[in-house]
Order: C-alpha cells, then sequence, then structure tokens
C-alpha cells in the first residue's frame, strides 16, 4: 500500500517553470516539480465553513480574490486592490483605513489543477513554510493539520498519490491566525508597527511534484578545499526515499559545471521497501575556481545537477543548486570576541541588518538593488535576523559576492526561555515547539547549505537557546552537511553549553550617540564583533518625507521634538520619538527654524555619525584589543520610516549612506575624535597588486573663516588587510577656537600621476560631546556636555560653480552616467555639505537609486572635485542635479 502521507525534511525550488491551471496538466514525466502560481483567497467571515466541500473541483469561489503564489493575507488585499502602499503609508493612515476585523481568524487559499495519474508514479505537495500554521485539505480530504504544518519555516513534503485523482484537483489551505508570542511566526518587534495580519498566510511556495518509485530530498555538498590546495574532493549527498513495498535498484547520476570544468559522477544504490538512504558521490577538482567575497576577488559558481534513474528510467531530478568553493574560519581571540577568516584571509564584516517588506512581499528586483546600493557603500555582509526570505535572496549574493549572516530572530515565541524575563511566563516551549524548531532548522539548513555567501548561521538573537534547543539545532545543521560557522546568540547573555561563548556583543546603541562615542573603547565602541548597533539614524530627504507624511507630521519633525511618532518604532518601544536625536541636533547644530534647515541639520548629524561608526571599526582592526566587525542597525525599513537605514524605503541615500560609503572606504585615511590620530586603512585582500606600496597623506586644517591652521603632507606605506596609526595631530587640533575643517586626502604616490583614493572632510568643535559612559543603558549613552557647531549656521556664503555633463561609454545601454564638476570659487570660506539630489526635471521627483561616487562634500576655498552619478531609467527621464547645502544657493543644473 502506499503512504498515505510521508514526511521528508524537504525543501525545493521549482525545476521546472511550469505553470499551473485547471485545464491544463500540470505534470507529465517523472522528476518535475512546479509551483502553484497562484490562489483564490478568502477570509473565513466570507467562505463557506464546509472545507470538505471547497476543497473538490468546482466549488464556487466567485467572490475570493486573485493573488499570487507567494501571498500573506494582508499582502493578497493589496495585491487585489483593496489597498494601495500610498495610502496605506501615508501618515498613520495604517491604523485606520484597515479593516482589522477580518484578521483575527483564519484564511483559506485554494487553487484547482489538472492531472493525469500514472499508476506507477508518486506524487507530492510540497511547502516551505505557512504563517503560522494551518490545515491542508486536497479533492475534500483532509492531508494535515495545524498541529503538524507549522512555524513559519515549517516545509515539509507530503505524499500525495492517494488524494489527487486524473482530471481536476483542488487543493485548500487554512492559514491560521498569527500569536506572536505562542507561535513560530516572523515579527518585528521595535522595527514597526505589526502589520494587520501578523503575516497570516501562505508566504513561500507551495510545489507539486511527479516522481517514480525512488524520490529525491535537496542536495548538500560539501568539499574539502582551502587555502594551499591545488584540487578539492567535492561529495555530493541527497537523501533517497523508496515509495515501494518491494527493493528497488537503481542509478545516481551527478554532474558538476563551470565552463570547461567538469565531473561526472555516478552511484548505484538499493533501496528496501519504504526505506530512506543518505546517497553520496564523491570526485576531485583540480585547479578549482575559488569563490571570494566582491571586494576581494570574482565570484565562481559550480552547477551541481542529481538524478536518479530506475530500470533506465529517470525517477527524480533533485533541485539543480550553484556552489562556491571557498573555506571560511571563525572563532575566539584573546578577549573572546568572535573572528571570521574568508579563504585564509582576516574577514571585517561590515554590514546592516536586512529588512523584508513588512507584509513579506517579495520583489526580486528590488532586493537585487539593495544589495547593490550595499556593495557601493564598499560594505560586506547581510544580517537576516529570522526573515530568511527565498532561495533567491541567497542566489543574488552568490552572485554578487555579498555575505549574508542569517540567524533566528528574537524575543516573542523565538526565546521562550525560562530565564527571559522579557517575555511572559507563559511563553514557554513545550515537546511540539521543539518539534517545530527541528523541523525549522532543517529546512532551513536545507535551502542555505550550498551557498558560498553564508558566512554563518546565528541560533539565537537576544537570547541563547536552551541546551535542548541549542543540541536540535545543531543536529539538524550537522544532518544537512552544515560546514559553516554556529553561533548561540547574537549577544553575550549567556550561551548554550553545546556551543559555548558567541563572541558577539549586543550592548547597543540604537539611538543617537556622538561620533566620539565609536573611540571610547566601552560598551558598543569599536571594538570585538558588534553584531546589531548604531547612532539610530537614517532620515530620508524631503521628496521621500512627502510620500508618507502629511503636513502636520512634517511639521511635527522640527516644532515637536519629543513628540512619538508613528513612522518610527511601535507606540510601545524605545524608539517611538526622536527625543535623545533631537536633544542632541538642538545642542550641538542649533534650534532649527524651518523644516528644512532641520533636515540639513538632520543629515549633517546622520553623515558624521555613521562615518565615525564605520571609520571606527575599520581604523581599529589592529588595535590592542581588535575590533572584528560590525552590523549597522539597520540596512533598511520594511516600510517608510524615519531612522535605522543606510537608504530609506524608496532606496534615496541620504546622509547616513554616504557617511557610510565614506567610513567603509576599501583604502582610506581617517580622523580619531578622542586622540586625535590619523589612521590608515586598508580592506583589501593582499591577493589584490594594487593594494600595496607608497601613498601621500594631506593634512588641511582651516577655520570658518577658510584661514589655514595646519597643513602637512606625509608618506606612508600601506599593508593590505591592515590599519595603522599614521600621524597624531592633536596639537594642532588644539588651534581650533570654534569650528574647523578637517581635510585629509589619500592618494597613491607610487605612479606618474597620483589618484586620489579617499578625500574626507570633518566639521570638528572645540570640545567634543562629552559621555557619561557609567550611565549607559541597552540602547545609548548620555551625552552631558554636547560639541557646539551653532556657528555653522551663520557661515558666509560660498560661490560654487557647477557644471554637469553626460557621459559617454555607460556601464550598459540602460544605464546613464552623468559627470559634476564642482568649484568653489571662494576664496575664504568652505563649501560646507553640499547636498546633490539627482532629479528628473520634468517631474521634479528623485530617480532612485543613485549611484554616486561621492556626495554630501565639503569644498575648500577655491578647490574643485568630480563627481558622477549613474542610473538605471525603465523610462524617460529628464536628467538633472539639484544643489543646496549650508551656505551655498539652492539650485538646478541640467547636463550640458
Amino acid at each position: 500500500m502506499r503512504h498515505a502521507i510521508s514526511i521528508i525534511v524537504a525543501t525545493a525550488v521549482a525545476i521546472f517553470a511550469v505553470g499551473i491551471g485547471a485545464t491544463n496538466t500540470i505534470l507529465s514525466s517523472a522528476g518535475q516539480t512546479v509551483k502553484i502560481p497562484g490562489w483564490d483567497l478568502q477570509s473565513v467571515l466570507h467562505a463557506s465553513s464546509n472545507l470538505t466541500e471547497l476543497a473538490r473541483p468546482g466549488a464556487n469561489v466567485s467572490n475570493w480574490y486573485r493573488v499570487s503564489a507567494r501571498t500573506t493575507a494582508m499582502a493578497g488585499l493589496i495585491e487585489a486592490g483593496l489597498y494601495n502602499d500610498s495610502d496605506l503609508w501615508f501618515s498613520d493612515n495604517l491604523n485606520h483605513i484597515v479593516d482589522r476585523s477580518v484578521f483575527g481568524t483564519p484564511w483559506l487559499y485554494r487553487e484547482e489543477f489538472t492531472v493525469d495519474i500514472s499508476p506507477t508514479q508518486h506524487y507530492f505537495l510540497i511547502t516551505h513554510g505557512i504563517t503560522s500554521k494551518a490545515d491542508i485539505w486536497i479533492n475534500g480530504k483532509q492531508l494535515a493539520d495545524k498541529e503538524h504544518q507549522a512555524g513559519s519555516y515549517g516545509g515539509h513534503k507530503y505524499e500525495v498519490t492517494d488524494y489527487l485523482q486524473s482530471g481536476a484537483n483542488a487543493l485548500v489551505i487554512r492559514a491560521y491566525e498569527t500569536n506572536y508570542l505562542l507561535d513560530s511566526a516572523m515579527g518585528f518587534v521595535d522595527w514597526n508597527p505589526y502589520p494587520p495580519d501578523n503575516g497570516t498566510g501562505v508566504w513561500r511556495d507551495v510545489e507539486i511534484s511527479q516522481t517514480g518509485p525512488v524520490t529525491l530530498a535537496p542536495m548538500r555538498v560539501i568539499h574539502d578545499w582551502m587555502p594551499g590546495k591545488s584540487a578539492t574532493n567535492i561529495t555530493v549527498k541527497v537523501n533517497a526515499t523508496n515509495f515501494e513495498n518491494r527493493t528497488v535498484d537503481g542509478t545516481l547520476a551527478g554532474k558538476i559545471t563551470l565552463g570547461s570544468q567538469q565531473i561526472a559522477l555516478s552511484q548505484s544504490f538499493s533501496l528496501g521497501e519504504y526505506e530512506e538512504k543518505t546517497l553520496s558521490m564523491t570526485g576531485e577538482l583540480r585547479d578549482p575556481q575559488i569563490w571570494w567575497p566582491k571586494l576581494w576577488g570574482h565570484q565562481p559558481l559550480y552547477t551541481v545537477t542529481v538524478t536518479a534513474r530506475v530500470n533506465d528510467a529517470i525517477s527524480d531530478v533533485a533541485e539543480p543548486r550553484k556552489i562556491g568553493i571557498r573555506y571560511v574560519e571563525s572563532g575566539l581571540n584573546q578577549f573572546g570576541d568572535r573572528t571570521f577568516a574568508i579563504n585564509g584571509q582576516r574577514f571585517l564584516p561590515l554590514g546592516g541588518g536586512y529588512g523584508p517588506d513588512m507584509f513579506m512581499r517579495w520583489d526580486s528586483d528590488y532586493v537585487r538593488k539593495k544589495f547593490e546600493l550595499m556593495l557601493d557603500l564598499g560594505l560586506n555582509t547581510v544580517r537576516l535576523e529570522g526573515k530568511q526570505e527565498h532561495p533567491e535572496l541567497f542566489d543574488m549574493a552568490d552572485e554578487m559576492g555579498l555575505m549574508i549572516m542569517p540567524g533566528w530572530e528574537c524575543c516573542d515565541w523565538w526565546e521562550g526561555w525560562t530565564y527571559n524575563t522579557d517575555v511572559p511566563d507563559y511563553v514557554r516551549f513545550d515537546d511540539h515547539d521543539y518539534w517545530i524548531a527541528n523541523y525549522s532548522m532543517l529546512h532551513e539548513a536545507s535551502m542555505m547549505q550550498t551557498h558560498p555567501s553564508v558566512l554563518a548561521f546565528l541560533v539565537g538573537s537576544d537570547y541563547w537557546p536552551n541546551d535542548r534547543a541549542a543540541s536540535i539545532y545543531v543536529d539538524a545543521l550537522k544532518t544537512w552537511d552544515w560546514q559553516n560557522p554556529v553561533i548561540a546568540s547574537a549577544g553575550e547573555l549567556g550561551y548554550p553549553e553545546i556551543l559555548g561563548s558567541s563572541g558577539v556583543k549586543m550592548d547597543g546603541p540604537y539611538d543617537y550617540v556622538p561620533p566620539n562615542y565609536w573611540y571610547g573603547g566601552q560598551v558598543g565602541a569599536a571594538f570585538g564583533f558588534g553584531s546589531e548597533e548604531g547612532p539610530g539614524v537614517g532620515t530620508p530627504e524631503i521628496r521621500s518625507l512627502e510620500k508618507f507624511l502629511s503636513e502636520d507630521d512634517l511639521n511635527d519633525l522640527w516644532t515637536q521634538p519629543d513628540k512619538g511618532l508613528f513612522h518610527m518604532s511601535s507606540n510601545v518601544s524605545s524608539f517611538y520619538d526622536r527625543s535623545i536625536y533631537n536633544d542632541a541636533l538642538w545642542h550641538r547644530y542649533g534650534s532649527p527654524n524651518s523644516l528644512q534647515d532641520y533636515l540639513l541639520k538632520a543629515q549633517i548629524m546622520d553623515y558624521e555619525a555613521t562615518r565615525a561608526e564605520f571609520e571606527g571599526f575599520a581604523s581599529l582592526q589592529d588595535a590592542p584589543r581588535p575590533a572584528t566587525g560590525v552590523i549597522y542597525w539597520m540596512m533598511n525599513g520594511a516600510w517608510p520610516n524615519l531612522h535605522w537605514q543606510f537608504f530609506d524605503y524608496y532606496l534615496n541615500p541620504a546622509g547616513s549612506y554616504f557617511g557610510t560609503k565614506v567610513g567603509a572606504r576599501p583604502e582610506h585615511v581617517s580622523f580619531n575624535y578622542e586622540n586625535k590620530t590619523i589612521s590608515l586603512i586598508n580592506r583589501l585582500s593582499s591577493l589584490v597588486e594594487e593594494d600595496n606600496g607608497s601613498r601621500s597623506i594631506t593634512i588641511d586644517l582651516v577655520d570658518t573663516a577658510g584661514h589655514v591652521l595646519f597643513h602637512k603632507r606625509l608618506q606612508a606605506t600601506t599593508r593590505p588587510n591592515y590599519s595603522q596609526v599614521i600621524a597624531n595631530i592633536a596639537q594642532d587640533i588644539s588651534k581650533i577656537q570654534d569650528v574647523a575643517f578637517l581635510r585629509l586626502v589619500l592618494s597613491s604616490s607610487d605612479s606618474e600621476y597620483d589618484e586620489v583614493l579617499s578625500r574626507n572632510v570633518y566639521w570638528l568643535a572645540a570640545q567634543n560631546d562629552v559621555l557619561q559612559w557609567d550611565d549607559s543603558n541597552w540602547y545609548y549613552t548620555p551625552i552631558v556636555s554636547y560639541a557646539n557647531y551653532t556657528s555653522l549656521q551663520s557661515l558666509r556664503k560660498a560661490k560654487l560653480v557647477t557644471d554637469v555633463i553626460e557621459l559617454e561609454g555607460s556601464l550598459n545601454k540602460s544605464t546613464t552616467t552623468l559627470q559634476v564638476e564642482l568649484k568653489n570659487h571662494s576664496t575664504d570660506v568652505p563649501a560646507f555639505f553640499i547636498r546633490l539630489v539627482l532629479i528628473d526635471a520634468s517631474t521634479n521627483k528623485s530617480i532612485n537609486p543613485p549611484f554616486w561616487s561621492d556626495n554630501y562634500v565639503t569644498l575648500f576655498p577655491e578647490e574643485s572635485l568630480i563627481l558622477t552619478v549613474s542610473f538605471e531609467a525603465s523610462w524617460p527621464v529628464n536628467p538633472a542635479i539639484e544643489m543646496s547645502g549650508r551656505n551655498i544657493v539652492t539650485h538646478t543644473v541640467v547636463p550640458a
């Protein structure tokens, strides 16, 4: 007899992109897997309660909504046109225009498809996670209940051979409403307001597959390459299951290919009745092409395919995978801090925390643009605190050379441990929760195991998993031949015995701290590995703000500095207002006299804040207690928000972006706010020829009237992947009476024409901000005395002349590059904080995302600077550059 339900720990991306429809046969041969391409969606409040009838072909669902394959309930209503982003995001509309009465009960997903059943074949339904749990019905029969199909990451493979019929078939999924405290779901905690549906629904693909007697789970691939080896053994493993009540003999065939390099693999097998067995094939690859993070090299990817044949016919085909040959090491240094190395090179992770769409909508092009912006920033790592999205995210990272640090999220159900007092006592794991945790880890491991972009997996976030859960996670990863580091948590509150100390700190800050904080040697300053920390900045510019803030909201930004703001965090969060940030802005730069003045000062604050963080961690990577990595909190928002982002929801970069872009330059020269030293930073690999050699550093200090206070030019020799102090200018900085500008220029001095590798301008007050370190809490360190930059409000106007031309030879037909030449014709005043915005002159709207070589720049008297900006536009545009700043006249220039 056949198995009515057989559970195989599995995940699979569709092998064939076959559309499903009630009138078309979806499967024709063994080895095919197809995705359910869409659903009819309805609340149980507005549908028949008879699932037996609904799950039969021909049921009347004419009043249901037609939605796509990966759709939470709320996302489905948006897709169906009941709501739209512009209205939902505007002001506090999310609280008022959504009918929330339909979200306290389950939602139904239904689809019909046609199959011609072959008596010699087996058929399967594959899930990859439904939030938070679901019943599944096929053709009037219940296949699984909510106790089994549970967890946002709970992936299962069910045999449905006895449920299907030749001709039309009906599939119904009843997704139960999500309770963040009691369910294994994806929550947002204090990132933003909770979505109205709490993310309920079929957010990942559901698939149908057909096989012969033997079916294959996803493959995993391991290799033994490490630095110094000229060849590697590659082993491909796959779990094979015989679904017949007889012994089956067959052959497993594999192939590993990249260009002219090819390895053919083969392994015979014999499986007893209903037996599951791990099959493996090993081959040797000589002179393998090595995968590197983007900054350090190329990203060659080998394609791996596996097919099972029985009686010389295909029985099943595993999902093809792409793999990269690379070697990751991780451990703890003498201070107990987490360190990483890739391919034998010390690796300093610099990155940000990923925010998915609030309604868990997936847009490949949108995510790719986010990753392109991360690489443009000079960053190399993205941390996923839960929200592992889909295989495409990891595919992109593999192709682009961006490291991913996935893991479980904090709070709620995920951290229901007895020692966690942040959740109620009733939030505690029982046996069923451990079962869900096991299947969740197995599923995610199967999805991620082959991806070279994965740096490590964090099995805990704020709190570490207890010993039982940690053992479950570790055993599940081992089952999937996990070769990457496993880290206990994102903090150091404790650790499970099986993993030991994480070596990662999560001590904040999350709200504003001044630039000198990062050099203070305490709490979250630049030492060790900071898993999530930053000065809480990321203020959007006006064109983005006007998309989601009302006139009153905009007015509140600068007239109500302590007011709770809907587009910050949730209203129970410590970050619901900008009071800490605004207190610093008012004291440091002066009370704003308009919205425009407030936004200018905010961008100045944001720029210096993020620059200091990344310069701190990069410049101190070889300090006595070295900085070993940092993840900025956050990379981007799940909705249009007012903080915690490099770039805003509309992919528009602002102060936090350009400060980071300077601070994370591969070769750079930086200023230490505390001890007044200058550091030469090199984040390039020793395999890159250009990273060695003599460098020239020019140091200039001028006051607000353009008077030279200090000038020096010195030589230094750079070393790959190394930072060093090259000068101490404390005596010269002491000459500052009020505010002065420090310009550092790093040039290559071993060629006929010096190439400027980094240009960096600081504005410095006579006295630093003073921090009260002993009063630090988990999200910030109080400032007891503020640096005074208020005189910058009264800078004399500078005369800025600008030329803009369109360059020939763009990267591709869809990319345009403009060159912007800036000239400060003033002889006695710097042109401070020049903001350049790429706009469409026809509409006055920004063109996003723009890729600037530099921006928000300050020019010394009689200084010129050439910048470039590249962009892609899918519609005709008339590009222009809008310019504004502290002491220049706002104007717009079109290309000559």
